[in-house]
């Protein structure tokens, strides 16, 4: 989950001069995950019954550091390879340069480009705080791929009650692409679906979706870095916090020279990883909390019970709640 090559740290890295899209919202982005959709393209509005093809992709499984974003791309059907493939190149965004993926993303939401025109495109970006909740619950655990599927679901789902009329979807695949599948075909029984390994590297339309949800987490993680190293009360930031990702040992220098010994860090931080819980484990040693154990017998008590007598009670205080209701009948009469 939480690792990857690290030949490939520099791929992951965002540039310093990322395109920020739309899709960035300053003001929730630490905090509530949330998404974004773009205009309906001219296209599909000005021709309601033009058949669309639709990619999802995501970006930022792995790292312990910003938020995990799934990426949505729809067009019409016909223009599917012609647009995407053909005319723009687009690819796994893990093969395109940081430069490459900010320069389709900024076609994407620039009126006027041919991308603009037939291609609407939506993120969900997942915070890091809500992702670590869902793992972190003391009972009945959100794990990382019921939260990706969930968000992946509510995507196209949106997307569908936009009236856009969705033939074909794509989507790289969460653990097994046939269990997977079958799901997506239930709620979605009027598309024909494909769930495959390296989605992002077949389907055009899974590429694109894979470099709008890259892009949004390089900016994200540009954004956040900004605001962090802004606060006063930390650390200086060292040489960046590079990729997010454990193996990358800017990541991991950054996580060691800004933890708080109590609070570790902000809500840029996924606690759930192991990498976070290692470093809280072993640097912040000094403090240690004592929850209190429930007592098992406060635990069972129902609230009959208070309205139930026991044989020892003194008649008048055992009935006292009982006969607010009135006596049984027969009880009354005998």
């Amino acid at each position: 989950m939480e690792g990857t090559h690290a030949a490939d740290t520099e791929l992951e890295t965002p540039t310093r001069d990322v395109f920020i899209a739309p899709s960035i919202h300053e003001d929730t982005l630490l905090g509530t995950s949330y998404t974004h959709h773009s205009p309906m393209p001219k296209t599909i509005t000005e021709d309601a019954l033009v058949e669309c093809v639709l990619g999802v992709d995501e970006a930022g499984r792995g790292p312990v550091l910003g938020p995990m974003v799934y990426g949505l791309l729809y067009l019409p059907l016909a223009s599917h390879r012609s647009l995407l493939a053909d005319a723009y190149h687009f690819d796994d965004s893990k093969v395109l340069t940081p430069a490459v993926r900010s320069s389709l993303m900024q076609a994407l939401c620039t009126p006027g480009t041919e991308l603009y025109r037939n291609c609407g495109w939506a993120t969900r970006v997942m915070s890091a705080r809500d992702i670590s909740a869902g793992m972190l619950k003391p009972a009945g655990t959100y794990n990382l791929n019921a939260q990706a599927m969930d968000a992946t679901i509510e995507l196209i789902k949106d997307v569908f009650a936009k009236g856009v009329h969705v033939k074909e979807i794509y989507i790289d695949t969460i653990g097994s692409p046939a269990i997977y599948q079958k799901r997506l075909e239930r709620i979605f029984p009027t598309s024909m679906i494909t769930v495959a390994k390296k989605a992002d590297s077949l389907y055009p339309c899974v590429s694109a979706a894979s470099v709008c949800a890259k892009v949004t987490r390089d900016a994200a993680l540009e954004v956040c870095y900004r605001s962090y190293g802004l606060k006063e009360d930390r650390e200086a930031v060292v040489d960046g916090w590079g990729s997010g990702y454990p193996s990358d040992a800017r990541c991991t220098t950054w996580l060691k020279h800004n933890m708080d010994s109590f609070f570790g860090w902000g809500s840029e931080c996924r606690f759930s990883w192991g990498t976070a819980k290692d470093l809280l484990e072993t640097k912040a040693s000094e403090f240690k909390v004592d929850w209190p154990t429930p007592d098992n017998e406060e635990q069972t008590m129902r609230v009959t019970d208070f309205f139930m007598a026991t044989p020892d009670d003194d008649e008048g205080d055992s009935n006292e709640l009982s006969s607010w209701f009135g006596r049984p009948v027969t009880e009354a009469t005998l």
